[in-house]
Formats: structure tokens, C-alpha cells, sequence
């Protein structure tokens, strides 16, 4: 695409939040820095927070925020759906950018983003960086191995994620179409919104943005990754235990949720692809232990649940059977 003014459209920012009032304020104060014919208004969805946020955001004064609370926690799944049906129905957006708490434009990002010439595009996807300048690796696009004959050959010699998340050289590149994105710097059209219909919020957490993505794509819609919008995804909170799962629930999410996301990219070849993860899976059991028992329980339900495409599980029951050890 060129960087080419199309005419001013009017964007519309759906921010989920969940006990994290410090991010949020962070990010808050950065979307609302933006000129309102960059940004016309902010749609925050607070998931239940027991925090204060409900408290804090109800002292803010701002004719462009809105405030979409939840009766109880919806998880990032149902927090997306809910905002993004919210801010169609009620905003009048041209655009949608969709982000969780901990993450914002960088200064200038939504000018870059107006400035794209985005005529045939239906998402916008940012460059998602660290505080720090790092490059956020769980927020790289994607585009699918089994649509593409490069990322296919690259994916199969071995390459592993690196096989068909885009490189760290696209960055400083004119940008790329792609498949897959996350929920963080995304910018959807109303027309990508009525191609693709809302997010599934009984997903709950996790895949939710690739499913979504990844769903937008099968049905015609393009997605294009543009360097020059750039967005920082604050993670200071991660715990650092690689391959740990904290809280331990967390398991039946991830790995229940990618295996719809690995059926609906790898089709016919589906079975294949379980056949090489679940056994990488199961090795992750050594990384928790005094609780082996209980993963292995998460784990099993989520396989379960994944090949039959049920998403319909309490999250209660979740908790039950991460606390029974």
C-alpha cells in the first residue's frame, strides 16, 4: 500500500481491561492524547475489575470515552466481542482498533495509520514492540504455511514459529499482506466487521484474535501489516517461567483454542499437525511440578473439547479442575 491520505474516517479504539489499573491509565492517557480527528472515540470494556478501575473511570470527564462495563469477567474473548458489537451499534466507526490494557499507539501511530492509502485492505496490523524496542514476538503476524508454499517449506525443514510469523527485517520494510494477527494494534473496517461477523467470546482467552483473523481471511478479507504504525505492548508483569502456565487454568485455554485455530488453518492436513503438537504438549508437564495431575486433566479436557469445537465449558469448571490436584 502508499502512504497516501484517502479522506478522514472516523476510528474508533475498543480497550479491554481487567484488573490492571495502572496499564490502563497508561494507555488511556495515551489514546486520548490523539487529536479526535485521529481518534473520535474510546470504547473501554472493564471486564468486572475489582480494582478500582470501575471507580477511577467513572471520575474521567472525556466527551470521547465510553464506558462498556461487564457484569462479570467475559475474559479478552468476550470483552472484544462485547466492545466491537458495542462500538458498531453505538460509535459509528469507519475503523475499529482493538488492543488489551497494557498496550497503545506510539506517538504518531494513529496519523500513520490515517495517512496509509488503504483502498482494497480490510484490517490494518501494527508493528507491536516492547517498551523497550523490541520486537513483541507474541505479537508478529502470520500468515498461514498451508496457504503458502514458502511458509510451508520453511515451517516443515524446521523452521518453527519462524516458519510463518513474518521477519524481523519486514519491519523496517513497506509492509506485507498476512493472515494472522493479534487482537493489539489491530484496525478493522466496517466492512471487514460485517464480512467476518464479532470475535467468539465463549473462546474466553487465548487464539481468539487468530481465530477471528485467521476466519477474516478464509472469507476474502485482506489484511495488511504496516511497519509504519507502530504500537508498545507493555508486558512488565510477565512472570518469566518459561513454559510454566500461571495460573495453571490457563492450560485448557490455550491449548483447547489452538486446536480449533490448527483446524481451520491446516484443513485436510489437520491430523497431521495434531499428530506433531501433542506430543510437545504433553512434554510441557515437566515444567509444573506438585501439579502434574492437574495439567494433565486441563490438557486432556482441552483436546477433548478442541476436536469436538466445543466452547460452550463454564470457566468454573475450569477453575475446579485446575485446583484438584
Amino acid at each position: 500500500m502508499d502512504n497516501a491520505q484517502t479522506g478522514p474516517q472516523r476510528l474508533v479504539a475498543v480497550v479491554v481491561t481487567y484488573n490492571r489499573l495502572e496499564k490502563l491509565q497508561a494507555t488511556l492517557a495515551r489514546l486520548l492524547e490523539a487529536p479526535a480527528e485521529d481518534l473520535a472515540a474510546v470504547a473501554v470494556v472493564d471486564n468486572a475489575s475489582t480494582d478500582g478501575t470501575g471507580d477511577w473511570l467513572a471520575t474521567l470527564d472525556d466527551p470521547r470515552l465510553v464506558l462498556r462495563p461487564n457484569a462479570s469477567n467475559l475474559g479478552g474473548a468476550g470483552g472484544f466481542e462485547a466492545g466491537m458489537r458495542f462500538a458498531m451499534a453505538g460509535l459509528a466507526p469507519d475503523w475499529i482498533v482493538v488492543m488489551d490494557d497494557d498496550a497503545r499507539p506510539r506517538p504518531g501511530a494513529l496519523a500513520a495509520f490515517h495517512r496509509l492509502d488503504k483502498s482494497g485492505c480490510d484490517g490494518v496490523v501494527a508493528a507491536v514492540y516492547f517498551p523497550g524496542g523490541e520486537i513483541c514476538e507474541m505479537n508478529r503476524p502470520s500468515r498461514n504455511p498451508f496457504w503458502h508454499g514458502r511458509e510451508f517449506r520453511r515451517t516443515l525443514l524446521g523452521g518453527g514459529r519462524g516458519g510463518f510469523h513474518i521477519e524481523p527485517e519486514d519491519y523496517a520494510g513497506p509492509g506485507r499482506a498476512v493472515d494472522v494477527a493479534s487482537f493489539v494494534g489491530l484496525f478493522l473496517s466496517r466492512a471487514a466487521v460485517e464480512r467476518a461477523g464479532y470475535p467468539d467470546g465463549s473462546l474466553f482467552v487465548y487464539g481468539e484474535d487468530g481465530i477471528y483473523t485467521l476466519g477474516l481471511s478464509k472469507a476474502g478479507g485482506r489484511l495488511w501489516f504496516a511497519p509504519e504504525v507502530a504500537f508498545e505492548h507493555d508486558l512488565s508483569t510477565f512472570n518469566g517461567q518459561r513454559g510454566r502456565f500461571l495460573p495453571l487454568w490457563k492450560v485448557y485455554y490455550y491449548h483447547r483454542n489452538l486446536l480449533i485455530l490448527y483446524r481451520m488453518a491446516a484443513g485436510p492436513f489437520f491430523w497431521l499437525a495434531l499428530l506433531a503438537v501433542l506430543p510437545k504438549w504433553l512434554s510441557k508437564v515437566r515444567h509444573h511440578s506438585g501439579e502434574r495431575r492437574a495439567f494433565l486433566r486441563l490438557l486432556g479436557a482441552a483436546v477433548r473439547d478442541g476436536l469436538l469445537r466445543r466452547t460452550g465449558i463454564d470457566h468454573a469448571r475450569v477453575l475446579e479442575m485446575a485446583d484438584r490436584r
